[in-house]
């Protein structure tokens, strides 16, 4: 966890520190991000997600986010699966302009997400066996660094409370 933490740190440092450009973030931008969280909160399974925002200002933009995660385990007379599904609307604030960033290929931004989490687990006959980690709202908090390789697409990194993760890379584009 630590190495996956550090090396996360590292590439948000060296995308800060990238020049020459394409495609800053601005007003009416819309942005859409497909990604994978790199652990899981919960005993295993690889989040997925997906992530919409529109820019309402130079600087904020806002939106929502799917996040999903399944895993299924079992040993001599356990057989055992869970799903956890999180819906949120989310805001975000970049940060490029207040950074004084140089740059058109970097979007630095943070955020806060309210939505509703969803969690069951299943036995092999596909029982449900309770819900342990609870269903309902849930409040998250993002931090993130997009990097443009052209105008329109882009790859991304975030940090935070964000669903079943709390450490997400993936594609972005802008449209």
């Amino acid at each position: 966890m630590k190495k996956i933490f550090g090396s996360a740190c590292l590439i948000c440092a060296l995308l800060l520190l990238s020049t020459a450009g394409f495609a800053q973030y601005k007003k009416g931008d819309n942005l859409l991000n497909f990604g994978v969280g790199l652990n899981s909160y919960y005993s295993g399974g690889i989040p997925v997600s997906g992530i919409f925002e529109t820019g309402v200002t130079k600087d904020i933009s806002v939106g929502g986010g799917v996040d999903y995660l399944s895993y299924h385990y079992g040993f001599i007379g356990y057989n055992y699966s869970f799903s956890a599904l999180y819906i949120a609307a989310r805001g975000s604030y970049h940060f490029n302009e207040l950074l004084n960033l140089n740059t058109n290929k970097v979007d630095v931004y943070g955020g806060l997400s309210l939505g509703y989490r969803s969690f069951s687990w299943s036995n092999y006959n596909g029982q449900n066996v309770g819900n342990a980690y609870g269903s309902g709202l849930f409040l998250g908090i993002h931090v993130g660094t997009r990097y443009y390789f052209s105008p329109k697409v882009g790859g991304f990194l975030e940090l935070g409370a964000l669903g079943s993760t709390n450490a997400r890379l993936g594609l972005a584009f802008k449209f």
